[in-house]
């Protein structure tokens, strides 16, 4: 992307949820995070692992000064959680480059987790998030009805917000959420053939609501389907995206990622954290 006309010298992108801390990466993390410089990405939000490897992603925040760190209990490992890992969640909270809570939420897809066990244990970290004065990262597959029914009950009141990361609901929905004080992510799926429902989606939204991320090592996008995904792969986001912004990709990418440091009050590219959120 060096002499890509898509990308001037001097833009930014911002790689809102990746997961690079797993183990895809160990053979190269190096070399795939100085590929994500090289593309373009000025700052990548790692979300840390499944219970047991809750803070996987704060090493990796702590030796980049552009990459910063969450965790949460998804979802999927719901059934898992005990007292211990709330612990020590509430503990890397405090974790100056711990921006965000999750991912958590609710997947009624695959029901890894029995969905009454999902929605205690949401509940649950919702409060714990809401005491540490952290915004949440939502996780949520075929359960919006509850999803936003807890949030408007548990979260709403905390003033907090969040992200809606790989948002796959509806407007309506994306506005309710909205409401709340949360952001819209798209992630590669938005690049798929069969997603003009999420392109005009993205059409639709406020351009100040509106995030990108690349979930890596999942839904790489269409131009590397089948392939690991990697965050220098949000590129191809924000190609799919910036025309039905009527925007250039360079356009798109700063406006996002403006709207990341803003919502998370950080300071200019690379920079530290202005406060915590109280």
């Amino acid at each position: 992307m060096e002499n890509d006309p898509a990308f001037p010298t001097h833009f930014e992108l911002v790689d809102s949820h990746a997961h690079v801390d797993m183990s895809e990466f160990d053979s190269d993390r190096t070399d795939m995070l100085a590929r994500a410089q090289a593309a373009g990405v000025r700052q990548i939000l790692a979300i840390g692992g499944a219970p047991g490897a809750l803070a996987s992603a704060v090493p990796i925040a702590e030796r980049y000064d552009w990459i910063y760190a969450a965790a949460g209990i998804h979802p999927h490992e719901a059934k898992l959680a005990t007292p211990a890992y709330y612990d020590e969640l509430t503990n890397l909270a405090q974790h100056p480059k711990f921006l965000a809570w999750g991912e958590i939420g609710l997947d009624y897809h695959y029901d890894y987790s029995p969905r009454d066990v999902q929605q205690r244990v949401f509940i649950e970290q919702l409060e714990l998030a809401g005491g540490a004065g952290r915004p949440v990262i939502i996780h949520c597959r075929e359960a919006w009805p509850d999803c936003l029914a807890l949030l408007e009950k548990h979260w709403r009141s905390s003033g907090l917000g969040g992200i809606f990361h790989c948002f796959s609901g509806t407007l309506e929905e994306a506005r309710r959420g909205m409401e709340m004080g949360f952001l819209i992510s798209f992630a590669g799926n938005v690049t798929y053939p069969k997603a003009q429902n999420l392109r005009d989606l993205a059409s639709a939204l406020p351009l100040e609501s509106i995030l990108m991320e690349t979930d890596s090592p999942f839904l790489a996008p269409q131009p590397f389907r089948g392939r690991r995904n990697e965050p220098a792969f949000v590129a191809e986001v924000a190609r799919t995206l910036a025309p039905v912004r009527n925007l250039a990709p360079h356009e798109l990418g700063a406006a996002t990622a403006a709207n990341f440091r803003c919502f998370f009050r950080l300071s200019e590219i690379g920079g530290r954290r202005l406060q915590m959120r109280d």
